[in-house]
């Protein structure tokens, strides 16, 4: 019989955090989801950033806003999407962050605005993504990005 290990509330949460993110990517991934599964990819979304939230960093912030408006962005929820890109690029600017994560805040926020119909924001930021985006230090995050960049949806914005 294998003891079970005690995790503390913070441990717990940690695991939380990057568990459900993981399987907010798996729905994601998934090629027909059911109504069913968009609202489990929702609030997978929502209860990583909620943890993360309880014990993480400014970057764990970021990229779960990355994701919360990345969901809402692929379910066609404008103003979720256009709400969740913009404090994602908030929290970018107020931290500084750069490489990755500033290139995925540019793509997240031109993306939310390419499914809010705002064609001139949507192509100043997309700009902007593919500019950070060369600027990715290693070759596997930058390809990386690079493929990510140029999935869709765009909604006919590109």
């Amino acid at each position: 019989m294998t003891e079970e290990k005690k995790l503390s509330i913070p441990e717990a949460q940690r695991t939380f955090a990057a568990g459900i993110f993981n399987k907010a990517w798996e729905l994601l991934e998934t090629e027909k989801r059911t109504a069913d599964e968009d609202e489990l990819m929702i609030n997978a979304a929502h209860a990583s950033l909620y943890h993360w939230r309880k014990i993480g960093e400014p970057l764990n912030f970021q990229r779960g806003e990355w994701m919360v408006a990345h969901v809402y962005t692929i379910l066609a929820m404008k103003e979720s999407a256009r709400h969740h890109s913009q404090l994602c690029l908030d929290l970018t600017e107020e931290y500084g962050f750069v490489d990755f994560d500033l290139g995925f805040a540019y793509e997240g926020y031109a993306r939310a605005a390419a499914l809010n119909g705002d064609k001139s924001i949507c192509k100043k930021y997309y700009k902007l993504a593919v500019e950070a985006g060369e600027k990715i230090r290693k070759k596997g995050d930058r390809d990386y990005f690079k493929e990510v960049l140029e999935e869709g949806p765009w909604f006919e914005m590109r």
